[in-house]
C-alpha cells in the first residue's frame, strides 16, 4: 500500500522543514507514488500521475492567472500534491492565486518555512516505498503458499476465512450479493454482536474499488468473484488501517473463494455449505451458546428466536449406487428443497446432512401448525424435483428451543430411516405413524431384540442359507396376508397345494404352529425386527 501525504508530512526529514498545509487538508490521504522535483513552469507533461511535485519557485510565472493555471494543469495529470519551499521565490508565503487554485481544484499544497534539501526527502519517501513494495512481496510470497494449497486440497469457505483469520487475528466474512452472511470467523470475539444487524449495516460500505478500506466502518472489503461475475464480498474487520500484507491476505483469499466455485463440480451451492455448516454446528453443540447458532442463522436471513423449531429429514428412496453420483443427487435435492422453501414462503435452513440425508431446519410463527407447513413443504419439493424421483419426508418433534433442536433432528433421522424402506405415499412421515416398525428401529441396537429375532428366526435363516430356499420369504407373505392362505399363495405365485407344502415345512423347521396367533404374532415382530437389522449395516 502506497504512503500517503500524511504519511510523508510524518517523515523525519520533512518535519525538520516544518511543513504547513495551506490547501487540500482534506486530501491528506491521498497516496504517493514518487517524488518529483521540478522547477520548470510546463511540468506537467513531464508527469504521470500519483507523483508529490517538490519545487523551490523559483521558475514560476509571476502573472497569478498562469500560477492558477500551473496548479490546475498538476492537479489535471493526478499530482497528488505540490510542496514548495519557501525563502527564494515566496519568502513568508505563497500568492493567493496559487493558494485559491490549489482549494478549488483539491490539490493538497504544502510550504516548508526552512530550508530542506529535497534529496533527503526523495531519498526517505522512496525507500518507504520500496520497502512498503518488499514488504507486499514477502507477503505475497508467503500468503500464496498458504492459499494455494487451500486451493489444491478444495478446501470450504469455512476452511479459507478460518485461515484468514489465524493469519490476521482478525474477525472475517463472506457474504453474498444479498448482503446474507455464507461463513464467519469471528477470531474470539462475540459472534451475536459481529452479526447483529448485519445487513444494513453492510449495505450502508460500498466501495467503489474491488478491494478498498472504509475507515467509518473498520472494513477491509474485497469483492469476490471469477469471469465477470461477482457473487459476493469477503470483509476483514480491523480496528485500525489495514497493512499491506492484510491486502494482500484478502485478496489472495477472495481469489481461492472464487477459485474454489468455480471448479466446483457435483456440490452444493455455497448457501447450501452455509445452512448445512450451522445446522451440524448445532447438532454437533460446536456454537458454545445458542444465541451464537441464532445470530449465524439470522445473518443468512433464517430468523430462529421466538419460533416453533420443526426438524426435518429428507431421503431419496432409490438406492445410491456411486459416490459422486449420488453426492449430485443429494445437492439437486438440497436444492430443490430450499427452492420448495422459497415458494413456500417457509424461511428455513437447508444443506446437506451427510451421503444420504437432507436436513431442514424450520423455523415457524407461535401460533402456525407443523403439519400445514410440512405438507405445503412436500407437495412443492415434488413439484420441483425431477420427475420420478421418489423421497421420504420426515419430521421431528415442534422445539420451542434451539437446545432441542438436536433431539428433534435425531428424532427425524429415525423416522427417515425407517420409512425410506417401505413408503407408502403420504407427503411426511412422523414417528406415531411408524407405530410398530419405529419402535423396532429404536430398538435395533439392543441386543435383548437381537436375542430375539435370532431365537424366533434362527433355524429358518440357516436353513435358507444352507439350501439356497426362500421360506423366509413365504413366511413374510403369508404374515402380511393376515394370515389369508388364498391371498398369499396367489401373492407368492405359487399353487395352493404348493403353498400349503411350503406352510409345513415352515412349522416342521420352526417347530411352532402357524394357525396359532401368538405365535404368527411373534414371528411376524422378529421379521420387522431382522428387517431393522440388516436395513443399518447396509
Amino acid at each position: 500500500m502506497l504512503p500517503t501525504i500524511a504519511d510523508v508530512l510524518a517523515l523525519d526529514t520533512v518535519r525538520r522543514g516544518s511543513p504547513r498545509v495551506v490547501a487540500g487538508g482534506d486530501r491528506l490521504d491521498t497516496k504517493v507514488r514518487w517524488v518529483h522535483v521540478g522547477e520548470i513552469a510546463d511540468l506537467a507533461h513531464l508527469l504521470r500521475g500519483g507523483e508529490l511535485v517538490l519545487t523551490t519557485g523559483v521558475a514560476l510565472p509571476e502573472d497569478p492567472q498562469k500560477l492558477a493555471d500551473y496548479i490546475g494543469e498538476l492537479s489535471a495529470v493526478g499530482a497528488s500534491g505540490l510542496i514548495v519551499e519557501l525563502g527564494r521565490r515566496f519568502v513568508r508565503e505563497l500568492p493567493s492565486a496559487v493558494v485559491k487554485s490549489a482549494e478549488e481544484h483539491g490539490l493538497p499544497l504544502i510550504v516548508l518555512t526552512r530550508e530542506t534539501p529535497f534529496v533527503q526527502i526523495t531519498e526517505s519517501v522512496h525507500a518507504r516505498i520500496i520497502d512498503i513494495q518488499l514488504e507486499e512481496l514477502r507477503a505475497s510470497e508467503q500468503l500464496h503458499e498458504v492459499f494455494t494449497e487451500l486451493s489444491v486440497e478444495g478446501a470450504s469457505p469455512a476452511e479459507v476465512l478460518a485461515q484468514v483469520a489465524r493469519l490476521s487475528n482478525r474477525p472475517v466474512l463472506l457474504e453474498n450479493l444479498a448482503h446474507q452472511v455464507l461463513a464467519c470467523e469471528s477470531a474470539g470475539r462475540d459472534t451475536g454482536a459481529l452479526l447483529a444487524g448485519w445487513e444494513s449495516r453492510s449495505r450502508a460500505v460500498a466501495p467503489a474499488e474491488r478491494t478498498a478500506y472504509d475507515a467509518a466502518s473498520g472494513w477491509l472489503v474485497t469483492t469476490v468473484g471469477a469471469r465477470g461475475q461477482d457473487w459476493g464480498r469477503l470483509i476483514l474487520l480491523c480496528e485500525s488501517p489495514p497493512s499491506p500484507r492484510d491486502l494482500v491476505l484478502a485478496e489472495r483469499a477472495a481469489t481461492t473463494l472464487a477459485l474454489g466455485r468455480l471448479l466446483e463440480r457435483h456440490q452444493e451451492s455455497l448457501e447450501r455449505q452455509a445452512h448445512g455448516t450451522i445446522i451440524t454446528g448445532i447438532l454437533t453443540h460446536a456454537y458454545a451458546d445458542p444465541d451464537e447458532a441464532a445470530a449465524r442463522a439470522r445473518a443468512v436471513g433464517v430468523p430462529l428466536t421466538g419460533r416453533k423449531l420443526v426438524s426435518v429429514v429428507i431421503r431419496p428412496t432409490d438406492p445410491i449406487e456411486q459416490a459422486l453420483d449420488g453426492q449430485a443427487q443429494l445437492g439437486e435435492l438440497a436444492e430443490a428443497t430450499a427452492a420448495a422453501c422459497r415458494d413456500a414462503r417457509l424461511p428455513a435452513l437447508v444443506g446437506a446432512l451427510d451421503q444420504d440425508r437432507v436436513g431442514v431446519l424450520l423455523p415457524l410463527p407461535p401460533r402456525s401448525g407443523a403439519e400445514a407447513a410440512l405438507t405445503a413443504l412436500a407437495e412443492r419439493l415434488r413439484m420441483l424435483w425431477k420427475p420420478g424421483a421418489a423421497f421420504v419426508l420426515a419430521s421431528g418433534s415442534v422445539v420451542e428451543s434451539i437446545r432441542d433442536v438436536r433431539r428433534s433432528f435425531l428424532e427425524a433421522e429415525q423416522v427417515a430411516d425407517v420409512a425410506v424402506r417401505q413408503p407408502d405415499g403420504r407427503p411426511f412421515y412422523r414417528l406415531p405413524d411408524l407405530r410398530l416398525r419405529g419402535l423396532l428401529h429404536l430398538l435395533r441396537d439392543d441386543a435383548r431384540l437381537q436375542t430375539f429375532a435370532e431365537r424366533e428366526l434362527g433355524p429358518l435363516l440357516a436353513h435358507d442359507a444352507q439350501r439356497g430356499g426362500d421360506l423366509t420369504r413365504i413366511l413374510r407373505i403369508y404374515l402380511d396376508a393376515g394370515r389369508n392362505k388364498a391371498v398369499a399363495a396367489q401373492k407368492a405365485h405359487l399353487s395352493r397345494p404348493a403353498f400349503y407344502d411350503r406352510l409345513r415345512r415352515l412349522e416342521r423347521i420352526l417347530d411352532t404352529d402357524l394357525d396359532d396367533v401368538e405365535s404368527c404374532l411373534s414371528l411376524h415382530v422378529a421379521l420387522l425386527a431382522l428387517e431393522s437389522f440388516r436395513r443399518e449395516h447396509r
